[in-house]
């Protein structure tokens, strides 16, 4: 059975980087498009922001860093959540917007799970099984990019 991967430093939560209203709607917008319970979907909420706030804070980096599709569910609808999500970038992007710019073809490269370890290696718990579901079809992002 496969366990997270533990950050190097104090474990970060990313129900902290979120309003709780905000939080709580993202949830219910994964129950009702998806067939999601609700700990699925704060499952997978929560390592979408843990993304999202690494991607911001090694934007420049080119780390080439991407999700897989399951995660990439909950990223999706928060990026659809206009409002929200733009606020949520001003807030932790120094005022910018965090674009999401991915490739047609998904890649096969190993980019899921090294972006797992990025995420605990910015401090934040993951939930290794969410990220291991597509680590054969990784994600696709743009290469030499700072995509997310």
């Amino acid at each position: 059975m496969a366990t997270a991967l533990q950050p190097q430093i104090q474990t970060r939560d990313p129900r902290s980087f979120v309003d709780p209203s905000v939080w709580d709607r993202q949830i219910t917008l994964l129950v009702r498009d998806h067939p999601f319970d609700r700990l699925m979907a704060e499952r997978l909420f929560g390592q979408a922001v843990a993304y999202l706030i690494t991607a911001i804070e090694t934007w420049g980096q080119g780390l080439e860093i991407g999700c897989g599709a399951l995660v990439d569910t909950a990223v999706h609808g928060f990026i659809l959540d206009t409002v929200n999500y733009r606020e949520f970038c001003a807030r932790h992007f120094r005022g910018q917007f965090l674009e999401h710019v991915p490739e047609i073809d998904r890649k096969a490269d190993g980019t899921v799970v090294r972006t797992a370890q990025i995420l605990a290696d910015n401090g934040f718990a993951v939930d290794l099984p969410l990220w291991e579901k597509d680590a054969a079809k990784c994600s696709p992002c743009t290469p030499n990019s700072n995509c997310h």
